[in-house]
């Protein structure tokens, strides 16, 4: 070992000492300096080192090399004419080269220390195994997968050769031909099964080197492969679903720039993949803004927007929701709705509705409209007839309500998905309700249709039909409605063959059929036929407490119609409402509240008793009598409502003081029902 002393304890002699004390070649015997405090000298200190402030006093030691770091020349001399003749003296600027080609060695191989961190960080990242052996064969790399894959710890197998560790090994081969060996399998000696790509090592003289492989556990490479083809599958069903969808779709990347289109895109857009794919998500966009470009930045999807797009100007809905994955926004998927394929749509449906409406029942029970004890009664007689095929006798007075129970009682039976018929008896004139009721056969008539006709019966066949104004019948057309009844079969007008028919008849009459039956004018035996099971609906003026449901029932509906938005009706306007008898029924409540809603303002959306008719002057006079018969107590100038109001209290209260307090008995007193019986009290604070 090389004995050194060093003169000169500033920058550089302070870098010769640092270098020098890590290399195993030289020892520094000292350092001196005549300034103790040096940068040297006190590091030299700290690696105990001896140290003086005069150099001379220690060239007696038998030195082999002096650095002078001092950059004195005159030091230098000294040094040189005192020191002995074995001792190499270097100077200074020797001293500085030889300290930069350290820093640089120490430079070179911290970088390689990093390069092979690194290497070493990639490597033991990685999912696949490797192990690398040099040109003998000895295993000089064995990754962290590689341990996993093979249950090997690395300690067990680095410095070993690949003979010991995998007798089969074929690394040897490779380094031998110098050729790659792609997915070969081998078995290891603990009975283990990899899949393995052998590879050599060349240098850059073309020298083989080595060789590695690269390798994974058999079963986990099926697995992957078994994955994988599971979402080629996927991805190619799911290609075909976009490629084959009537739905106009586009997608974009995290970027904003298009990734996929379909057939259904172009059609609509009039752009092709070469015009959109890896293009602005605007490219498409004529009027508007880009919706991909406003979800990538808010993240959400955006719904319902109206734009126009492509070069003819296509206008369109559009969707447009992000693609979200681990959280991480990808892209965004959009769908374009042509606007005038959904209006085409749209007019189809309406037009399809118009005619199913004319074959099939529009209403349901539902639609019914009353809570009164009047009405409750028809309502479960209706629901229990409709799970029933036995014929419905509908009695009422003329808009009552008698055609929507007919449509309740058909849609609530086992027969609804079938046609509904509905026939007014008294809108056919007699010449031709036969044919029309029952059809004909070809030539059965001047003017008959070639082919014949069939009739409502054989149109209603396994449905319903309804015969409204069924006492308006003739007496001819009466006896063979008789005789389909009975036998559930009907001839054609000029034929002569039965045709067997499963029909449900609902019929419905305003008249009295007891005293038509009496006269001479219905059949008695059709009579009992129609009247197995007959339904009375209690005219309007029998439920007066329903009055206030209907109403707002029938505003609902005719603003509809109108296109107001009529909010309700005041409590002052029902009232007034109530006092009147209401001959045409439910009909008439439905054309005085349209004739209100129609001299309307366009501000007011509440009805009030100004907007209603004045009805008192169509009550019968004995009515008027009896209601503005002065009651005790009346004061002169106040309002007719407050006037019958009073009146019908002291009623009230002289009935229940007769009944003494039986609300029941009180309400069947005077004819109303126990409910109504009730509002009045409510309503007069009784």
């Amino acid at each position: 070992m090389q004995k050194v002393m060093i003169v000169g304890g500033g920058v550089g002699g302070t870098t010769v000492l640092k270098l020098l004390s890590e290399s195993e070649v030289f020892s520094i015997v000292c350092m001196a300096d005549t300034n103790e405090s040096a940068e040297g000298m006190l590091a030299a200190k700290e690696r105990k080192i001896p140290t003086v402030t005069n150099w001379s006093m220690r060239l007696e030691w038998d030195l082999d090399i002096i650095f002078d770091t001092t950059g004195d020349p005159s030091v230098y001399k000294k040094i040189k004419r005192d020191m002995g003749e074995q001792t190499i003296l270097i100077p200074g600027s020797v001293a500085l080269i030889m300290t930069k080609l350290f820093e640089e060695k120490n430079r070179l191989i911290s970088k390689l220390e990093n390069t092979s961190a690194k290497m070493d960080l990639i490597l033991n990242t990685t999912s696949e195994g490797m192990v690398v052996i040099d040109h003998e064969g000895f295993i000089i790399m064995f990754n962290d997968s590689a341990e996993r894959a093979s249950d090997t710890k690395r300690e067990d197998v680095i410095g070993r050769h690949i003979k010991d560790f995998i007798p089969s090994t074929g690394l040897l081969r490779v380094m031998q031909t110098n050729q790659k060996e792609v997915n070969q399998e081998i078995t290891l000696g603990n009975g283990m099964e990899l899949i393995t790509t052998r590879i050599p090592l060349v240098n850059a003289d073309k020298e083989i080197i080595g060789a590695f492989a690269v390798f994974r556990n058999k079963m986990e490479a099926v697995r992957l492969a078994e994955q994988i083809t599971d979402l080629k599958e996927i991805q190619t069903m799911l290609q075909a679903i976009i490629q084959s969808s009537d739905e106009a779709i586009s997608v974009v990347d995290d970027q904003g720039r298009g990734l996929l289109i379909n057939p259904a895109y172009t059609r609509i857009t009039g752009l092709t993949k070469t015009q959109v794919i890896g293009k602005p998500a605007s490219i498409d966009i004529y009027e508007g803004e880009s919706m991909h470009m406003k979800v990538l930045q808010t993240k959400k999807p955006v719904r319902g927007v109206n734009m126009r797009v492509g070069p003819k100007h296509k206008e369109v809905i559009v969707n447009v929701a992000p693609i979200i994955v681990d959280g991480c926004l990808k892209g965004s998927v959009g769908v374009i709705h042509d606007v005038s394929e959904i209006q085409a749509l749209t007019h189809e449906l309406n037009r399809a509705r118009q005619i199913i409406r004319t074959l099939q029942a529009k209403y349901s029970f539902d639609d019914i409209i009353g809570a009164s004890e009047e009405m409750k009664l028809p309502i479960e007689q209706a629901k229990l007839s409709a799970r029933t095929p036995a014929t419905v006798l509908l009695r009422g007075e003329s808009g009552t309500g008698k055609e929507l129970f007919a449509h309740a009682i058909h849609n609530a039976s086992d027969r609804k998905f079938n046609k509904f018929v509905r026939v007014n008896c008294a809108a056919i004139s007699e010449s031709l309700l036969e044919s029309e009721l029952f059809g004909y056969d070809e030539g059965a008539f001047t003017g008959a249709s070639r082919g014949g006709k069939v009739g409502f019966f054989e149109e209603a066949n396994q449905g319903s039909i309804f015969l409204d104004e069924i006492g308006e019948l003739p007496a001819n057309i009466q006896a063979k409605l008789l005789r389909v009844l009975q036998e559930k079969e009907i001839v054609r007008v000029g034929g002569t063959k039965p045709i067997p028919i499963n029909v449900r008849v609902i019929a419905a009459t305003n008249i009295n059929l007891e005293q038509a039956i009496a006269n001479g004018s219905f059949r008695e035996d059709l009579y009992f036929r129609l009247n197995r099971m007959p339904i009375f609906i209690a005219p309007l003026r029998k439920r007066k407490e329903d009055l206030r449901e209907l109403a707002e029932h029938l505003i609902n509906k005719i603003n509809q119609e109108y296109g107001r938005s009529i909010e309700g009706i005041t409590a002052a306007a029902i009232h007034k409402m109530q006092i009147y008898n209401w001959p045409g029924n439910v009909r008439e409540l439905e054309n005085i509240l349209g004739r209100a809603i129609i001299f309307m303002k366009l501000n007011e959306t509440i009805i009030d008793i100004h907007h209603i008719p004045d009805f008192i002057e169509e009550i019968p006079l004995k009515q008027q009598e009896k209601l503005l018969m002065k009651p005790s107590g009346y004061v002169s100038g106040k309002p007719l409502s407050e006037i019958i109001d009073q009146y019908e209290a002291e009623i009230i209260q002289q009935a229940f003081h007769t009944h003494k307090g039986n609300k029941t008995l009180t309400a069947k007193a005077l004819g109303i029902s126990v409910r109504n019986l009730y509002y009045k009290m409510e309503k007069l604070k009784l």
